[in-house]
């Protein structure tokens, strides 16, 4: 499916713009302290992610899909409850590890966006952790073949991911060489790697 977007651009060309822009919206959301006015946790916090990262590309930065989305077999939320799925997300209890992994994949379950669900919901994860227990996940740490098949089998159960990503967590909280290189593994993962985050002037 092409998406419809503010540059009227398709294909190999609308990638490029998309993670060279969206990676400066990045780096500003680190630079300028953007994380630090959000609300942690929350269906809303990740719209503003999201909104931020993906505003100057598409219209729908920040919405809420009214579409259904599939993944090879696996369908996301049918639209039609999203709007009450992403209510009972943010109301998911984020005191411990445990219980913050599981909300994490309870939004990647939802995936709420048309596009950029990952991205924006790593950055989201980092929030909720950071505030809980002092830590966020070292992306560049991450294997990108292993993390995908634990996301992959975590709707069954997250016993997976949330031991690959315990091993990746670090207390470097306000790390800006942490934060940069872990944006762009995240988007790796993604298959978006032409840019690095720290040279995308904001």
């Amino acid at each position: 499916m092409e998406l419809q977007n503010k540059l009227g651009l398709t294909g190999a060309a609308l990638a490029d713009a998309e993670e060279r822009l969206s990676k400066r919206r990045a780096r500003e959301l680190f630079e300028r302290g953007l994380l630090d006015g959000i609300e942690v946790g929350t269906y809303a916090g990740l719209q503003a992610i999201h909104r931020h990262l993906f505003g100057d590309i598409y219209d729908f930065a920040g919405e809420t899909r009214r579409l259904n989305l599939s993944k090879g077999s696996f369908r996301f939320a049918s639209a039609l409850y999203l709007d009450e799925a992403l209510r009972q997300i943010s109301a998911m209890p984020e005191q411990t590890y445990e219980q913050i992994i599981a909300k994490y994949v309870e939004m990647n379950i939802a995936h709420p966006f048309l596009e950029g669900n990952g991205r924006s919901t790593r950055i989201w994860l980092d929030a909720m952790l950071k505030r809980a227990l002092g830590v966020v996940v070292d992306w560049s740490r991450v294997d990108r073949e292993d993390y995908l098949l634990a996301m992959e089998r975590s709707p069954v159960r997250d016993t997976e991911i949330r031991l690959l990503l315990r091993d990746a967590l670090t207390d470097r909280v306000d790390d800006r060489a942490i934060f940069m290189r872990g944006v762009d593994a995240s988007y790796r993962y993604e298959g978006y790697d032409r840019y690095r985050t720290d040279e995308q002037a904001p």
